[in-house]
């Protein structure tokens, strides 16, 4: 059943990104591809806070899943010769979890939480002298005999992650001293990632097979990376181990995956559209429960690409699928939707 095949465009980190993230990870930012204004301006950060001999400014990167926001602080804390902390919003549950980590901090180090949106507000409010004085306010009993207790710590720097920057509170964003927004990458951006990473991995492949990958892999290095191991796997058991074109197809074929990077999710959303609500408009609750996908993922994960290809429309009464979606699946328009 469709329902049980694995989810190879997700944009979410499954298992074994990790691992695969961390044996293809640039370490410099020389090695880094694309995103070149946000380089640029880390680059200038980093050798203006190294003349100074002072730990670089608070950053928040945001931009959607699997874009290299981890990758970057890694980046930037490997420039600056430092050690690094990694932890998420939803890991931090209570105050003393922050306490534990901050007072373990050391002078220079860097801080990396991803889903900083998802930070408790109790914990954002110990967060703030952290940020900007260096100082951990803890409050000790409770009641009329409740006092302060100031901490201070050394000087660090807070690099946070997150794919929603309209969810982090104004307070919190307003004490970050750099804020950068990773894009998708362009297509021959994407090739120069697989190529690299083909290398790492030893894998032999042609150009051909190279552009093949690129343009399923949704802009994002991420899905590049997976769906370059992917076809080598296929390549290792149903070949001889090197990659070309009729390899390719063949493992797409098997992947479900077409050469516009759409999957078997992504035809499915557009065909219940087509075929059950004659195109749309249609509600997204609606296209949810047909589709039986939550509302959250189709609209984050799903919809934005398939928008970008200029397949789905988004109308005051609903979604609408388009005229090149009803010519890419081999549908027939049923009729012309007026919208609103």
């Amino acid at each position: 059943m469709n329902e049980e095949k694995e989810k190879i465009l997700d944009l979410t980190e499954q298992n074994g990104d990790q691992v695969l993230d961390l044996s293809l990870r640039p370490k410099k930012l020389d090695e880094y591809v694309g995103q070149e204004k946000v380089k640029e301006n880390i680059k200038i950060a980093i050798e203006a806070a190294q003349k100074r001999g002072e730990p670089i400014e608070h950053a928040l990167l945001y931009g959607a899943p699997g874009l290299g926001k981890t990758t970057l602080a890694h980046i930037i804390s490997n420039e600056l010769g430092t050690n690094i902390r990694i932890t998420s919003g939803p890991a931090i549950e209570k105050t003393g979890d922050l306490a534990a980590i901050l007072t373990n901090m050391g002078e220079g180090d860097i801080l990396f939480i991803d889903e900083i949106h998802r930070l408790n507000k109790s914990i954002e409010e110990i967060l703030y002298p952290a940020m900007e004085d260096y100082a951990l306010d803890i409050i000790i009993g409770k009641g009329p005999s409740a006092r302060t207790l100031r901490i201070d710590l050394p000087h660090f720097t807070i690099i946070g992650a997150t794919t929603k920057m309209s969810l982090l509170s104004a307070p919190l964003r307003d004490r970050f001293g750099m804020t950068y927004h990773l894009s998708f990458y362009e297509h021959d951006d994407i090739e120069k990632i697989i190529n690299r990473s083909a290398n790492i991995l030893n894998v032999s492949m042609d150009e051909i097979s190279r552009k093949e990958i690129a343009s399923r892999s949704r802009r994002t290095p991420r899905v590049a990376n997976r769906l370059l191991k992917r076809v080598r796997d296929y390549s290792e058991v149903k070949g001889d181990g090197s990659i070309d074109r009729n390899i390719c197809q063949l493992a797409f074929d098997m992947l479900e995956v077409d050469e516009l990077g759409l999957d078997w999710i992504d035809r499915k959303i557009l065909e219940i559209i087509i075929d059950k609500f004659k195109g749309g408009p249609v509600g997204l609750n609606t296209i949810a429960a047909a589709t039986g996908e939550d509302m959250a993922t189709i609209e984050e994960v799903y919809e934005p690409y398939l928008m970008q290809l200029g397949f789905l429309d988004r109308s005051p009464r609903g979604r609408i699928v388009t005229d090149i979606a009803h010519k890419h699946l081999g549908k027939k328009q049923k009729g012309q939707n007026n919208l609103i």
